[in-house]
């Protein structure tokens, strides 16, 4: 059974080349924010297990291979007959930076993971788990909001604790950002960890103090808050820091947060006290060993098949997993 639960959409990313339209001769790479966190902490040697949907297409099976040679658990995927998988056309820039530029496979009946269904999300998946990670994508469908508060909803009866990465992406809403916020607040008041870009940290919630943050929601949850090629600052068990990121050649930055946060969630099943008493620079080590896991992604292309297995975290940073 997983020890973390990663739930949410999984896609194809779509890059383009450098400068280039993905649109136009783009490489094809699978991804989506939950699928790479647990990919990643499936090759850090995390137990995980996927909760989504997929259609019943070429992605959807490559998927499920991919899955299945990481030893992710399964049960919770769920099958689509009618709706496609989805992608997402990815332009990056020389600088190794992206954007989202839309959407292609749609044939009319919209994507697989916004039908994502709530009474087939097996209650057996939670009987073990530590961590049930998710984003905001899913509040973009009504479907998906639903099913994702079930799965809240199952968490929260057995204690498994809730990280939100808030991963804000307006291409995927049909509503203003406004209303947007307005359905993702509710959800930074239930959470024990938050992961927001610091772009997503002024947007949201006004400010990129990560003590300020988690001191002002009522359960001061740990709050983590990521600048790409700046480092990262946090607010986690009553230790406030902040380190650079580590210098690499960047390739490509797509999944970059993900893997960072995948081995976040390693070091936390490992070490639980880093929540509430992490003894001595803990806490600086295991963001150390995350930050390491998020650049290693950089020097590839896509964002899970460069994915670094412990050893080589261990060696590039000097912080074992």
């Amino acid at each position: 059974m997983p020890d973390v639960i990663c739930c949410g959409e999984a896609l194809v990313d779509r890059l383009g080349p450098p400068g280039g339209d993905p649109a136009d001769g783009g490489e094809d790479y699978l991804g989506g924010a939950p699928a790479n966190v647990c990919c990643g902490l499936a090759r850090l040697g995390t137990s995980t297990g996927f909760l989504g949907r997929l259609g019943r297409d070429g992605i959807g099976a490559a998927f499920a291979r991919l899955f299945q040679e990481r030893g992710v658990d399964q049960q919770g995927l769920q099958w689509d007959e009618q709706r496609p998988s989805r992608i997402v056309l990815v332009q990056r820039q020389h600088n190794g930076e992206r954007s989202f530029g839309g959407f292609l496979g749609d044939t009319g009946a919209g994507f697989a993971d916004t039908a994502f269904a709530k009474d087939r999300i097996p209650p057996s998946l939670f009987q073990s788990a530590r961590w049930l990670l998710f984003g905001t994508i899913p509040l973009a469908s009504p479907t998906a909001a639903a099913a994702l508060e079930r799965a809240m909803a199952l968490a929260e009866a057995r204690q498994v604790r809730l990280v939100l990465d808030v991963n804000w992406r307006p291409t995927f809403w049909r509503c203003d950002e406004s209303m947007a916020r307005q359905r993702i607040a509710p959800l930074l008041e239930r959470v024990h960890l938050l992961k927001l870009a610091v772009e997503e940290a002024e947007w949201l919630l006004g400010q990129r103090d990560p003590r300020a943050i988690g001191l002002a929601l009522p359960q001061q949850p740990a709050v983590v808050v990521t600048a790409g090629g700046d480092g990262v600052a946090w607010w986690m068990g009553g230790c406030h820091g902040q380190r650079p990121a580590y210098p690499v050649s960047v390739v490509d930055s797509t999944g970059a947060g993900d893997a960072f946060l995948a081995g976040l969630l390693h070091q936390l099943t490992q070490q639980p006290r880093l929540l509430h008493q992490p003894p001595g620079d803990a806490v600086a080590r295991a963001m150390a060993f995350a930050s390491a896991c998020g650049a290693m992604v950089c020097v590839g292309a896509g964002a899970i098949d460069p994915q670094p297995w412990p050893a080589a975290v261990a060696a590039f940073s000097g912080f074992s997993g």
